[in-house]
């Protein structure tokens, strides 16, 4: 199959010759579920930012300190599962039922957080959440993929980018006060009755999707779901091993990333470990991108603190950089419509993206001024924009209708499988050279990261070519 074939919408309403619909994602027919949908985001993304800020408080409160890492790791591992889930049930039978029953484990699963007395009752919680909050992502994907026509694809994945923006301007900020005035439980409990506003914005537009006759012939997949509790829990097991002692701390994680890998094969495309061209490509450029960017994230905050005696706050600018880059990125690649192909959008976000964490290395080593680091973050994010969506559009390009759902979950995978064991593997890095002191931990965990960057760089010329 080449790029652009077999993919069909659900329904298209007053559609252009070229497929586009006027006033596109608000449009309409689209208005109230682009706002609907994109609200679904914004809260599941509030609720990932803020309990960052809320655990010391969360974690003193249950006397749950020893579990501190699990309360992040848990909901990642989780979120596996519950994208192979909706995959699987959304080429079955559409998008409903998927997109509904996630948005019930993502709500239950903050209801038990919020309510929890004791750190395991707030992990089981965590890992229900992770569990909605991974399916949802999936089933939103097919929703586009089935309610929106192809030229309006770019639009509503930038607008998905964009809806991030401002939980993470003030996501922290607000779930801060809300601990300080009302308590930590209300950050949860809060977005129960919001998130139910919002799925009541997309029902309607959810009854006028195919049902299930089209997917009939796709039968659950028993192994594919049994791989995927598999890869959770190595996925699990590389990030608590990521603070063993001895030779734990090199073997452990290793076999355990090993598995996890191995366990991913069936949960994604054929050939994608190999880069086969085309859809296997996009999938896999999106998981290098993920270690890349991530894995170097959390340590920009870090460096500016640490090295150069930033203030948390101040320390925040890359991340906020970042953010609003990353949204201008995405922003540009929708308006550049087909001018810009998948392949020179993807190519100029891993330079930008490479070009970035080679920066934030050499001011470590060479202790540059670290408005370096900042705007080279800013770049980062600004490659990420350009990159992440066009990663998306590509993947239902390339899906027929029986494979909208596998190809999504693959996407989210991805993404969950090449963070996690980046930010294992740069965790072990920076404990190894801690001892050397000075820029060397810093280094070497932007060094890392840098190869995955530069990986897909050259993987984005196959994305193109056919399968």
């Amino acid at each position: 199959m080449s790029i652009g074939e077999g993919n069909s919408g659900a329904w298209v309403e007053d559609t252009a010759p070229d497929g586009a619909a006027p006033g596109g994602i608000f449009g309409r027919g689209y208005r109230t579920i682009t706002v609907g949908i994109c609200a679904l985001i914004v809260l599941s993304a509030f609720e990932a930012l803020a309990v960052t800020t809320v655990m010391p408080t969360i974690s003193t409160a249950l006397n749950g300190a020893s579990l501190y890492a699990l309360a992040f790791a848990g909901p990642l591992a989780a979120g596996v599962v519950g994208m192979v889930l909706a995959g699987n049930w959304s080429d079955r039978g559409g998008p409903r039922g998927s997109l509904y029953a996630s948005v019930v484990l993502f709500v239950a699963g903050l209801a038990v957080v919020g309510t929890a007395h004791s750190m395991a009752v707030f992990l089981a919680g965590r890992l229900v959440e992770g569990l909605g909050a991974g399916a949802l992502t999936v089933a939103l994907y097919v929703v586009v993929a089935r309610a929106y026509p192809p030229a309006l694809h770019p639009q509503i994945f930038a607008a998905f980018a964009a809806s991030w923006v401002v939980p993470s301007l003030v996501g922290p900020v607000v779930a801060g006060l809300i601990a300080q005035t009302l308590g930590w439980r209300w950050v949860f409990l809060g977005v129960i009755g919001l998130v139910a506003i919002a799925l009541a914005m997309v029902i309607p537009a959810m009854v006028r999707l195919r049902g299930s006759a089209e997917g009939a012939a796709v039968p659950w997949n028993v192994g594919r779901i049994g791989w995927s509790l598999l890869a959770a829990a190595a996925v699990l097991a590389v990030n608590l091993l990521a603070d063993a002692k001895g030779w734990l701390l090199w073997i452990g994680p290793a076999a355990a990333a090993a598995i996890a890998l191995l366990a991913l094969r069936p949960l994604l495309p054929r050939h994608t470990l190999t880069a086969d061209a085309g859809l296997p490509s996009v999938i896999l450029s999106r998981g290098l991108a993920a270690g890349a960017f991530f894995g170097a994230d959390v340590y920009i905050p870090y460096l500016l603190t640490v090295r150069y005696g930033f203030p948390p706050l101040a320390a925040g600018l890359s991340v906020t950089a970042s953010g609003l880059t990353w949204a201008g990125g995405s922003w540009l690649q929708s308006h550049l419509g087909v001018r810009l192909s998948h392949v020179r959008s993807i190519q100029f976000g891993a330079l930008a993206l490479s070009t970035a964490i080679v920066a934030a290395c050499a001011t470590a080593v060479l202790v540059l001024p670290p408005a370096v680091a900042i705007a080279g973050w800013a770049v980062a994010g600004f490659g990420m924009g350009l990159m992440y969506p066009r990663t998306s559009v590509a993947t239902l390009e390339y899906s027929s209708v029986e494979k909208q759902g596998f190809n999504s979950s693959a996407l989210g995978i991805a993404d969950a499988i090449g963070a996690s064991i980046s930010l294992a593997a740069t965790a072990i890095v920076f404990s190894a050279l801690a001892g050397l002191g000075g820029p060397w931990p810093f280094a070497g965990c932007f060094a890392l990261t840098t190869l995955p960057a530069v990986a897909a760089l050259v993987l984005a010329r196959r994305i193109g070519q056919s399968q």
